[in-house]
């Protein structure tokens, strides 16, 4: 019997990369998957078609995390197409480096309202639907232990995630829900290979630092996430794992 069977998943930011992997990786566990998007619509409608081709079964709808309405939507059709909620993934994120000197008011707000505000407001749409067992799965990233020089945003945000997964691990506890967060090393995604990262010094400097030898696949954090959805992981919550290949 497949692991999620009977499952419904939520999965943010789910059009490419990470997201995508995930979402994918659970419909062949058997889960039904809410696959959200914030512009890419056509990525997003290509994620569930393939779910479907395999025998799935998914539900596409676009929003901002950001806006506590949207959030509200997301959950709301996870409902109304399968009449339950049972996994939650915070995967939306944005990401942009820079120097202290090159750090705006608004990249700060970009990233901290989407990759912290953002989980805030759609964990708390999803709780009033989540049962016992169900779990939550934070995306945060290995750069929380890296810390290197120019990703003081990005860094911070993460960091935030991190807090959050234990404080809302111990709120939701009393409910039997987990909470818990996977820490990403470099990954390769369509967002490194647009943003120029894929085939950089950056990129080459991140894989001589991985012991493993290799850039993460999406794949790669989509068995982890997997897991944390399943009940082979019903004694953990709290927990960080970080995937990275040894990155850390």
């Amino acid at each position: 019997m497949a692991k999620l069977e009977g499952k419904v998943a939520l999965v943010t930011g789910a059009s490419k990369g990470i997201g995508a992997a995930i979402a994918k990786a659970l419909a062949a566990e058997g889960a039904a998957v809410v696959v959200t998007y914030a512009n890419a619509k056509a990525g997003a409608e290509s994620v569930a078609a393939s779910i479907v081709e395999a025998g799935g079964r998914a539900t596409v709808v676009g929003g901002d995390v950001t806006k506590a309405q949207d959030a509200e939507t997301f959950v709301q059709t996870a409902i109304d197409a399968y009449g339950r909620l049972d996994i939650l993934v915070n995967n939306s994120g944005v990401y942009a480096f820079a120097p202290l000197e090159g750090i705006t008011e608004e990249e700060f707000h970009r990233q901290f309202n989407t990759n912290v505000l953002g989980l805030l407001l759609v964990t708390r749409a999803a709780a009033k639907h989540l049962g016992e067992g169900a779990s939550v799965i934070n995306i945060s990233s290995a750069i929380t232990s890296l810390l290197p020089a120019g990703t003081a945003i990005y860094s911070a945000t993460k960091g935030a995630v991190d807090a959050l997964t234990g404080v809302l691990a111990n709120e939701l506890a009393p409910r039997k829900i987990r909470v818990n967060a996977i820490n990403p090393g470099y990954v390769e995604t369509e967002g490194t290979h647009s943003g120029g990262i894929t085939g950089s010094e950056m990129e080459k400097g991140f894989i001589a630092m991985t012991p493993l030898g290799r850039a993460g696949q999406p794949e790669d954090i989509a068995d982890v996430a997997t897991f944390l959805a399943s009940d082979a992981s019903r004694w953990m919550t709290g927990e960080h794992l970080v995937a990275s290949g040894g990155l850390n």
